[in-house]
């Protein structure tokens, strides 16, 4: 399995390297972002796309990383939560095992049998 894995790794950034090399004008390409407000106008430098491409993944993967992160946290939470309720309910349920059986139990156990059981003539 780790030989298959380095295998696609190893095509994956073989492709990567492929289209970098073919597509170099166009990485290396000055581009400028402008931003036209009603009382304001801004205006980037120039930089090449691959850089802004590499920002925006970036500021995807800190977002995304981020997200990670609290939904995570948020899950431990839960489990957390969720396990207290479990052992609660396990004490209870040991508690009500242990609790003595009195006649008047029993009677009202045999009354309710009595009552469910079809009657034969």
């Amino acid at each position: 399995m780790k030989h298959i894995k380095l295998i696609i790794i190893t095509l994956f950034l073989l492709l990567i390297i492929i289209v970098a090399v073919q597509n170099y004008a166009a990485f290396v390409t000055p581009v400028s972002f402008r931003l036209d407000l009603f009382f304001s106008r801004f205006q980037s430098v120039k930089m090449p796309i691959s850089f802004v491409v590499v920002v925006a993944f970036l500021i995807g993967f800190v977002v995304a990383g981020g997200y990670g992160m609290f939904e995570r946290f948020r899950l431990k939470k839960q489990i957390k939560t969720l396990t207290k309720e479990v052992k609660e309910m396990d004490n209870e349920i040991n508690s009500l095992r242990n609790l003595p059986v009195t006649s008047e139990d029993m009677s009202l156990e045999q009354s309710s049998d009595n009552n469910s059981r079809p009657k034969v003539r």
